[in-house]
């Protein structure tokens, strides 16, 4: 937020936060999204600066008494929400093998137990490979119905909108591994349409397990058959884990790459025309309740500072608003001495 020169106030926030004003029935509109290092948005500006004494020095006023009272700044009621910003991320049921899978391939050590939701919140890890780097991040709490407030994983869905690729750890012991697919895809599908397409590799996990080594050619068909990238792993044993991450590291370059690609701009078919605003305004004056209301906004700041008890003050603020208009538009409205009259905040007895 910035306010006048040499005097910006600047709200430090998290990498990944998205600035959203509230309207009125609740909904949010996206303002900025602060996804890089250094990016500064101004949301609010500050109001102009008042004018100083000397500002209305004059070769008939020496020594002024007026001075202006600095413009109200700009007001607005913002939410920031933090979107955790991670190449790839890693989604599944849980007890599925996520931060299992997390521990292996990074220096990251989230909490590892045998019972739902052991992971309560999303842990950032970095993977190094191959010389090049990605930032991996495990999103916990994901069940049936998470879109929607079941659960823990409605809390951290949206973190999966900033990656470019997902991780699908599967329990490959459970009674059936393709519905826990189905089940959070669709999850991801109902939370965000644009999910359903985004990049995804398919972790059969615990292939330590006899029950899961046995089913792993009917399963390997199964997925074969609905032509998803996958691979077999144990997170426990880091078996197929270096394959799984070789695989992540293609694929995201792949994706890289895609999003890099210049964009085709539309050409503009109008020329937007900049008028530049008049340096002088109309000053318009109304009656309300036997009040003489003037509506001038250069008038309203220097009002507001005039000491109402100095004659001489009264004198050149009358002379000053003989000079900007203002006297003229009250005698032509019909302005009497004695008639109150409304400039800003402050009301004044015509003289």
């Amino acid at each position: 937020m910035h306010g006048g020169k040499g005097d910006d106030v600047v709200v430090s926030v998290p990498v990944g936060t998205e600035v959203r004003s509230e309207g009125k029935e609740g909904e949010t509109t996206l303002v900025a999204d602060l996804a890089s290092p250094g990016t500064i948005v101004k949301v609010a500006s500050s109001g102009r600066g008042g004018r100083g004494n000397s500002a209305f020095v004059s070769s008939i006023n020496r020594f002024p008494l007026l001075a202006e009272e600095g413009e109200k700044g700009e007001e607005c009621e913002l939410v920031l929400e933090l979107k955790l910003v991670a190449d790839v991320g890693i989604i599944g049921m849980p007890n599925a093998g996520k931060s299992s899978l997390l521990a292996a391939v990074s220096a990251a050590r989230p909490k590892i137990g045998d019972y739902p939701f052991t992971t309560l919140e999303p842990v950032l890890g970095v993977v190094e490979r191959r010389g090049t780097s990605f930032v991996v991040v495990d999103i916990p709490g994901l069940v049936e119905g998470a879109h929607s407030g079941v659960g823990l994983g409605h809390e951290f869905l949206r973190h999966v909108e900033r990656t470019r690729v997902l991780v699908h750890v599967v329990d490959g012991a459970t009674q059936d591994p393709l519905d826990q697919i189905d089940i959070i895809n669709k999850e991801l599908r109902l939370h965000l349409e644009a999910l359903a397409d985004r990049p995804q590799i398919v972790a059969i996990n615990k292939t330590d397990l006899p029950d899961v080594r046995q089913r792993q050619n009917m399963l390997d068909g199964d997925l074969s058959a609905r032509k998803l990238s996958f691979a077999f792993i144990s997170a426990a044993t880091r078996e197929g884990v270096d394959s799984l991450m070789d695989a992540v590291l293609e694929m995201l370059e792949r994706e890289k790459a895609r999003q890099d690609e210049p964009q085709a701009v539309e050409a503009v078919t109008e020329v937007p025309v900049l008028r530049p605003k008049p340096n002088t305004e109309a000053v318009t004056v109304t009656r309300e309740n036997g009040a003489y209301i003037v509506s001038s906004e250069v008038a309203s700041r220097v009002a507001a500072m005039v000491a109402e008890e100095d004659w001489n003050a009264r004198m050149q603020f009358y002379g000053y608003l003989k000079r900007i208009g203002v006297v003229r538009a009250l005698e032509e409205a019909g302005v009497s001495p004695g008639d109150t009259v409304v400039i800003g905040r402050v009301e004044w007895e015509w003289e």
